[in-house]
């Protein structure tokens, strides 16, 4: 069978693309940081563009992509803050209410398991002593317990030190050379292709663009959402735990997962004395059911994918595929591969269309 020239440059093409495809398949874990730092670039890019355009070429690039680089790192920090004032406000009245909700945890569930012919019987007093001992301990016993933790789980440890140093450095390097990068990729692509290719780039680029606006737009309606519904219950800490809740959304599942939590023992600590425990759970199943079903159903499909030309199935199905896929990384870079994927899959149909296999 012979093949002609047209397609032994498809199969060379392909070929290429399954061994590229192959190779960051194996590699995934090593490139995930490097992942993480191209996809901060890319959003990064335009903020030092503008502070070059408005200095009017007269910043240096390497003072633009620093400047840009700190602020974007305080503002990260800012958010990890926010559980500041919430941990130095639930730490000491955990420690204080910490017997009572031992002791009305045993009474609830004894007599709940009971019904089930399940007889448990709790060591309320030793459980008691045990976690008092900790939250009780000076910082010499904390940190020698940190310590020893982290030798337990080194491998998990030195990652996330890595990572934390390995990310800001990538980004560092690839907002300094970014344009440059993007111009060498360029030239790879053969004359006779460039049109067709910068054309696609700039697709590309522009639903890039809708899909960082909608996820700005839903991380402040969410952040509103769940300070307004957390104050309503009454929760003191509403203000920082919301806003951390709906900035922390970017990554999906996390952040909701880490509010989540927040919201429980800030809930327990703050109403199991008055209200029961009953309270908090109605709290928390309200607020953050509402909030994960306003999330996952309008808010992200109608903002996120409505800008970018995807389905809402489509959303939900790529964050599912890209997760199980790739993992965490997958998960956070599920909606811009696939409006990049949406670009390419209208082009190839446009030239199916076009084509002579269509019209027979």
């Amino acid at each position: 069978m012979q093949f002609t020239p047209t397609q032994k440059r498809l199969t060379t093409w392909a070929l290429i693309a399954a061994a590229f495809g192959l190779v960051f398949w194996q590699l995934k874990a090593v490139l995930a940081p490097f992942v993480v730092a191209a996809v901060m670039a890319y959003a990064l890019n335009p903020v030092v563009n503008w502070i070059d355009h408005v200095g009017k070429g007269r910043v240096p690039r390497l003072l633009a992509v620093v400047l840009v680089e700190v602020l974007f790192a305080v503002t990260v920090l800012g958010v990890l803050l926010l559980v500041v004032p919430i941990l130095a406000k639930e730490l000491p009245l955990m420690r204080d209410q910490l017997p009572g909700l031992l002791d009305a945890a045993n009474e609830s569930l004894k007599p709940w398991l009971a019904q089930f012919g399940i007889q448990v019987k709790f060591d309320a007093a030793s459980l008691r002593g045990f976690v008092l001992k900790y939250m009780n301990a000076n910082f010499e016993d904390v940190f020698s317990s940190l310590l020893v933790s982290l030798q337990l789980g080194g491998s998990v440890a030195f990652a996330l030190i890595g990572n934390a140093i390995l990310i800001p450095v990538a980004l560092f390097y690839l907002l300094l050379e970014w344009d440059d990068l993007m111009l060498a990729l360029r030239e790879l692509v053969p004359p006779r292709l460039r049109a067709g290719s910068d054309s696609f780039m700039q697709e590309a680029d522009e639903v890039l663009g809708q899909y960082l606006r909608g996820q700005l737009l839903v991380m402040g309606l969410l952040a509103v959402y769940y300070t307004v519904a957390l104050a309503l219950f009454g929760l003191d800490l509403a203000l920082p735990i919301g806003v951390f809740t709906g900035l922390a959304v970017f990554v999906p599942y996390l952040g909701f997962g880490v509010g989540l939590v927040l919201a429980t023992l800030a809930g327990l600590l703050e109403f199991s004395a008055q209200s029961g425990l009953g309270y908090t759970v109605v709290m928390v199943a309200v607020v953050y059911g509402l909030g994960q079903l306003l999330e996952s159903f309008f808010l992200t499909p109608r903002l996120v994918g409505e800008r970018i030309g995807l389905h809402p199935l489509a959303v939900i199905f790529a964050l599912l595929a890209f997760g199980q896929l790739l993992g965490f990384v997958g998960v956070l870079i599920a909606l811009p591969v696939s409006a990049v994927l949406l670009v390419a899959i209208r082009r190839i149909r446009q030239g199916y269309l076009a084509s002579g296999l269509y019209r027979g």
